[in-house]
């Protein structure tokens, strides 16, 4: 699989990623399904495994699947919920510390490459203590690399205060306004930009809204979708979400959630093909976007 360079980190990143949500679902997916998901993805040249302290059981269920594989993938989590009773404050340094040292230990591994925040608000950016606890742990070689994962506002200023090596922020058909009001900015300062949600939590052509959370990108798929046929678009939805994601060279690695095999064997046959969308149809789904945004924030 087609990598790309990370940003200033210098990992080579494949350009489809794996984010492990669903995975930790406990009542949702047994520890088989799990350990062939994550050994499949890595099989076949994903090396991008994306998870957070408060995914369930799915830093447990990595470390136990593919630790004995640690040189093959980028690790990549989050930190600043609390998860657990006995948790220090939410949004503390102590809580970033310590959910840096559980994650160590549930990944089975000495170093995390990437621990990014997780969706903070500007207010606890601004405050500064949850920043300084990631450089800690940077300098103590517990952590290789800092980002932020998040949108809008606090996005920006994640990007705009230098601290960070990384962006993880939304972006698809349905959510373009990175494109403007953050990757450029991302580019001058070689960050590596990690996309969430890139097949719009398969909204875009689905009959009805896929997922709760889905709703509002569904609702705007049916706006867009009322100007009629997209020029150029593959017939397959999926392959048409993905290609207009990594159309973009800006974007390093676009993490995909699934606990299905197949479809994560869809998504990677997707990938390997060379998922590039025809100039006019990225100008069209632009222009469709720029027609009907109303307020269309990125979603978190």
């Amino acid at each position: 699989m087609e990598t790309r360079r990370l940003g200033r980190t210098e990992l080579q990143v494949s350009r489809l990623g794996i984010g492990l949500w669903e995975i930790g679902v406990a009542d949702a997916v047994e520890p088989s399904q799990a350990d062939r998901v994550l050994n499949l993805a890595l099989d076949h040249g994903i090396n991008f495994l994306d998870t957070a302290a408060c995914y369930g059981l799915s830093e447990e269920r990595i470390g136990r699947a593919v630790a004995h594989r640690r040189d093959e993938f980028i690790l990549a989590t989050k930190a600043g919920h609390r998860v657990e009773d006995g948790d220090p404050p939410e949004w503390s340094a102590s809580l970033v510390t310590h959910s840096i040292e559980r994650s160590l230990r549930r990944l089975r591994t000495d170093v995390l490459d990437l621990v990014q925040l997780h969706s903070c608000e500007v207010e606890v950016l601004e405050r500064g203590e949850v920043i300084q606890a990631l450089q800690d742990a940077r300098q103590a070689g517990k952590v290789r690399f800092i980002g932020y994962s998040g949108d809008n506002e606090a996005a920006r200023w994640a990007v705009e205060s230098g601290c960070f090596d990384t962006l993880q922020t939304s972006f698809n058909l349905v959510d373009q306004r990175a494109r403007e009001g953050l990757f450029p900015r991302v580019a001058e300062q070689d960050m590596g930009l990690i996309v969430k949600r890139p097949i719009a939590n398969g909204a875009w052509g689905a009959p009805r809204s896929p997922l709760p959370y889905a709703d509002e990108y569904f609702r705007r798929y049916r706006i867009m979708a009322q100007d009629g046929p997209i020029p150029g678009a593959p017939d397959d939805r999926i392959a048409l979400a993905l290609g207009f994601v990594l159309s973009h060279p800006q974007v390093h690695t676009a993490i995909v959630g699934t606990r299905n095999p197949e479809h994560l064997l869809s998504n990677i046959r997707q990938v390997e093909q060379g998922l590039r969308l025809a100039p006019e149809t990225l100008e069209e789904l632009y222009r469709r976007f720029q027609r009907h945004d109303d307020g269309w924030i990125q979603q978190i």
